[in-house]
C-alpha cells in the first residue's frame, strides 16, 4: 500500500555514497590506476571501456508495501537513494546487478533512529505488523547481509541505519577503554580518541565505511596479523537491544562465570538485536615502527617462514605473504617472486630487536631484502619511512582495490575474494586444493583463461589465514549480466572448496547470505539448533535479518540472495 507518512527525501546526514560501487558518490579513480586496470584486463582478453555509470532513474523502485505510524514517520524514508542504497551491499553480485540495472530485493523504507527508545519503538512496530528488519551500518557486507531477500512471509522489509549513533560516549583513559555507540564509522571513532592519545587500531579494509557495530556482528579482521586480529579481542562489553528487551555484559577484563554474553553477540549478524553501543579497548597510539619488504624465490619455503614466524612469539603486527600471482594484482610485483610485507608496531619500545630477530629467521628461509630499507623503516617518531617501497606499496593497493573494481564490474570482469583459515599441517593441500577447484570452476563458468592468487591476512601459532582473489572475463561478450550467472557457479565452488579443503566458510568477511551453504556445513547442526532457539526467545516474531545464519523456527526463508538468481 502507500506509505504516505515517510518522507520521499533523504535523511541521511552523511556524505553521499555510490549505490552501484565502492566509495562516495563523487570518488573517482586515477588516470594511474585506470592504466593498470586497463593492462590488467587486457592480459584477460578483455577491454577497459568507460560505460556510463547506474542513475536512480533507471531503478523502477515499487511502492512500499508498509507505512509507519505518524509518531514514527519523521524517522523513516522512502527517498530513491536511500532504499537502494540500503537494498545492497558491496558484494560482487550486488554490483554487478546495479550494473545490469536489476534490483530483485529492495526495502520498503529505511528508518534513521536518533536513539535507543526509537530503535525499541521501530521493532515494536515491526514486529507487530510483520515487518522484518535488517540491522544497517556501513553497508560494506560482501556477503549477502544486508540484502533484503527475506522471502515471501513477511509484510515488508526495512532497513534500520544506525548513523545517528556515532559518538564516542564515555573514556576510562586509566584502562584504556571507550564506550562507543555502534554506528560511529572507523574514521568517526579514531577522530574522537585521538585527543586523549588512544586509538582502538582496528583497520579492517572497509575502515572507512564500516561502523563498530558491523564490525562486532560480523567479527570483522582488523589490522594486525597477530594476537589483536579480531574485533572480538577487543570487546570489552557490549549493549544490545532486541524486541525483547535489553542485554548489556557486565564491563570486565575477563571472567568465567559461564558461556560468555558477548561470545552470542559477536558474530550474531542483526539476527538477535541491535548492537547499540560497546566497551572496547583501547591502545596508546603507536610511536616506533618498522617494516621490512621480503622476496622469496620458493613460495612453500616463503609460507614456512611464515608458520616460524607465527610460532616463535616476536608477534609482528604485519605478515602478509603475498603469492608469485599476488604481487602482480598488488602492483608490487612481476609474477616471478612471492614477497612478504612485514612490519611491527609499538607504542612503549624500539624494534631494532624484535626485527632483526625476524629478519634473522627470514634469512634461514631463503628471504631477500634491503637491509637499508629496513634501517629507513626504523626513523622514529613521526617518520613515514615504513610506507615507502614494497610495503607502502602494497598498503596503497589495499586500500584502493574497491575503487578499482567499479569500473571493470561495468565491464563484465568478475574481480572477486573470498577467504578461509586453516591449520599448518592443511594449508599446503587447500592451497593447492582450492587453487585448482576454483581454476575449473571458473573456466567452465566463462570459457576464459582463470587468475587465481592467495594472500595471507593473518597468522596464529596454529595456523594462517589464506586470502583468495580470483579474476576472469565472463566469456566472448562480457557483460554484468553473464558476469553475475558465472560468478554464481564460481562462488558456490569457491564456498564448497574451502570446506572440502578443511578450512572455514570465512575467516572475517562474515555468513551473510551468500556464505549460508558453508556455515551449515561447518557448524554442528545442534549448535544451530541452539541459536535458533535463542533467536526465538529474544525475537519471538523472527523480523531480525531473517535468512542471515538461519531461518527463524516455523518461518521457511532458505537461500533467497544473491546466489539463488
Amino acid at each position: 500500500m502507500p506509505n504516505p507518512n515517510a518522507t520521499s527525501v533523504t535523511l541521511s546526514r552523511r556524505r553521499p555514497r555510490r549505490f552501484w560501487g565502492w566509495g562516495y558518490a563523487e570518488a573517482i579513480i586515477t588516470p594511474e590506476e585506470k592504466s593498470r586496470l586497463s593492462l590488467m584486463m587486457g592480459h584477460m582478453g578483455g577491454r577497459l571501456v568507460d560505460h556510463p555509470v547506474p542513475q536512480e532513474s533507471e531503478f523502477a523502485l515499487p511502492t512500499p508495501r508498509v507505512a509507519p505510524p505518524l509518531s514514527l514517520a519523521a524517522m523513516f524514508s522512502t527517498a530513491p537513494l536511500d532504499r537502494l542504497n540500503h537494498s545492497v551491499g558491496k558484494s560482487y553480485a550486488d554490483l554487478a546487478r546495479m550494473w545490469a540495472r536489476e534490483l530483485p530485493h529492495g526495502v520498503d523504507a529505511v528508518a534513521f533512529p536518533d536513539n535507543e527508545q526509537a530503535i525499541a519503538d521501530i521493532l515494536d512496530w515491526a514486529g507487530r505488523h510483520n515487518v522484518a528488519v535488517i540491522p544497517y551500518g556501513g553497508g560494506s557486507s560482501v556477503c549477502g547481509g544486508v540484502e533484503p531477500a527475506v522471502g515471501a512471509s513477511y509484510a515488508g522489509v526495512i532497513s534500520l541505519d544506525m548513523e545517528r549513533l556515532s559518538n564516542v560516549l564515555e573514556v576510562d583513559r586509566v584502562s584504556r577503554a571507550a564506550r562507543i555507540q555502534a554506528g560511529a564509522l572507523g574514521p568517526e571513532l579514531e577522530a574522537q580518541l585521538k585527543p586523549h592519545g588512544l586509538t582502538l587500531r582496528h583497520f579492517p579494509q572497509s575502515f572507512e565505511f564500516s561502523t563498530l557495530g558491523g564490525w562486532i556482528a560480523t567479527r570483522a579482521g582488523g589490522h594486525y596479523a597477530t594476537l589483536l586480529t579480531h574485533i572480538d579481542d577487543l570487546v570489552e562489553s557490549t549493549r544490545l537491544l532486541s524486541p525483547r528487551g535489553v542485554s548489556e555484559s557486565r564491563r570486565l577484563p575477563g571472567s568465567g562465570a559461564g558461556p560468555a554474553p558477548d561470545r552470542l553477540v559477536l558474530g550474531s549478524e542483526g539476527t538477535l538485536g541491535i548492537i547499540t553501543e560497546a566497551w572496547m579497548r583501547l591502545q596508546d597510539r603507536p610511536r616506533f615502527r618498522a617494516s621490512a619488504s621480503v622476496r622469496f624465490a620458493d613460495y612453500a619455503r616463503a609460507a614456512e617462514c611464515v608458520r616460524v614466524l607465527a610460532q616463535s612469539a616476536l608477534y609482528p603486527t604485519n605478515c602478509r605473504l603475498l603469492d608469485p600471482l599476488e604481487t602482480v594484482f598488488s602492483g608490487v610485483g612481476d609474477g616471478s617472486s612471492a614477497i612478504m610485507v612485514l612490519g611491527f608496531e609499538s607504542a612503549d619500545h624500539p624494534l631494532g630487536e624484535p626485527m632483526r630477530r625476524a629478519l634473522e629467521l627470514v634469512r634461514d628461509h631463503g628471504g631477500e631484502f634491503d637491509a637499508q630499507a629496513v634501517a629507513r623503516s626504523m626513523g622514529g617518531e613521526g617518520s613515514a619511512e615504513h610506507r615507502s617501497g614494497a610495503a607502502g606499496a602494497w598498503r596503497d593497493a589495499f586500500l584502493r582495490m574497491p575503487y578499482w573494481r567499479d569500473p571493470a564490474v561495468g565491464c563484465g570482469m568478475i574481480m572477486d575474494t573470498f577467504e578461509t583459515a586453516v591449520t599448518w599441517d592443511k594449508f599446503p593441500a587447500l592451497y593447492e586444493g582450492v587453487r585448482r577447484d576454483v581454476t575449473a570452476a571458473i573456466e567452465r563458468a566463462t570459457g576464459q583463461e582463470a587468475f587465481v592468487s592467495c594472500r595471507f591476512t593473518h597468522i596464529y601459532p596454529d595456523g594462517p589465514a589464506p586470502y583468495f582473489t580470483l579474476a576472469a572475463m565472463s566469456g566472448d561478450k562480457p557483460s554484468p549480466r553473464s558476469a553475475l550467472a558465472a560468478w554464481r557457479e564460481i562462488k558456490a565452488a569457491a564456498n564448497a572448496a574451502v570446506i572440502d579443503h578443511g578450512g572455514t566458510i570465512t575467516h572475517h568477511h562474515a555468513v551473510g547470505r551468500d556464505h549460508r551453504s558453508g556455515y551449515e556445513r561447518e557448524v554442528p547442526g545442534l549448535h544451530r539448533q541452539m541459536l535458533a532457539a535463542a533467536k526465538q526467545v529474544v525475537d519471538p516474531e523472527g523480523i531480525l535479518n531473517p535468512g542471515v545464519l538461519l531461518d527463524p523456527i516455523g518461518r521457511s526463508v532458505g537461500s533467497t540472495g544473491s546466489l539463488a538468481g
